[in-house]
């Protein structure tokens, strides 16, 4: 039997894409901040893997490509010629990267593309086949931020997912009461990924400031 789209095995990016995608609206709630959460979320997956580590808050490449995952190699490919911190690499190509993250998920049959045109500009709409993916997605999601599972024991993957969705403010995940109720495991969350990568873990703790500057015309590329 084919295993769901959602499982654990997949990239950090895919897994992070479903949950912030709306199943009831059938499209991403919204696609500037998807975009950053993307882009953290690749972040995340090349630390963990060890293909990048935190240099004085860079993000600096220790063992180069291929991944062999296309998304994963175009940001190894970007951060090995420049050196920026992580809070500048979440901001650099989110749309880029969200465009890519789309292809790739097209390509395996989890995502249905459309690009549509109105009054001569394109609009891309996107579905999700299988909407029950989506929902024990964020059904898993819910559950590690409100379960007494000791952090330590949770994997890095499924650590930073749930701290990327309540950072991200992905209401559909963690409500507003929710995320000061549960502001202490959030923060424990979060410190799993600094463990990995200080500068990144740092970062995600302070997306929610940096998606309002974005979204406010002040985030920069």
């Amino acid at each position: 039997m084919t295993q769901p789209p959602y499982r654990t095995t997949q990239p950090l990016y895919c897994r992070m894409y479903l949950t912030a995608y709306d199943a009831s609206a059938g499209d991403l709630h919204d696609r500037t901040r998807t975009g950053f959460l993307l882009r953290a979320a690749v972040l995340a997956e090349l630390a963990i893997r060890g293909n990048l580590v935190d240099s004085d808050g860079d993000a600096l490449v220790a063992t180069p490509g291929p991944t062999g995952d296309p998304v994963l190699d175009l940001t190894l490919d970007h951060i090995a010629r420049e050196r920026r911190s992580w809070k500048s690499w979440i901001k650099h190509d989110r749309k880029e990267t969200l465009h890519s993250v789309e292809e790739q998920l097209a390509a395996q049959g989890v995502l249905a593309v459309e690009e549509k045109k109105s009054f001569g500009r394109s609009r891309r709409t996107v579905s999700v086949p299988d909407p029950s993916a989506v929902t024990a997605l964020k059904a898993t999601v819910t559950e590690l931020l409100h379960g007494t599972e000791p952090v330590a024991r949770i994997a890095p993957a499924d650590a930073a997912l749930a701290a990327l969705a309540a950072a991200g403010g992905i209401r559909s995940v963690v409500s507003r009461s929710d995320a000061h109720a549960r502001k202490d495991r959030i923060e424990e969350l979060t410190g799993r990924l600094g463990a990995v990568a200080p500068g990144l873990g740092e970062a995600v703790g302070g997306l929610g400031m940096t998606l309002v500057a974005a979204q406010g015309g002040m985030g920069g590329s």
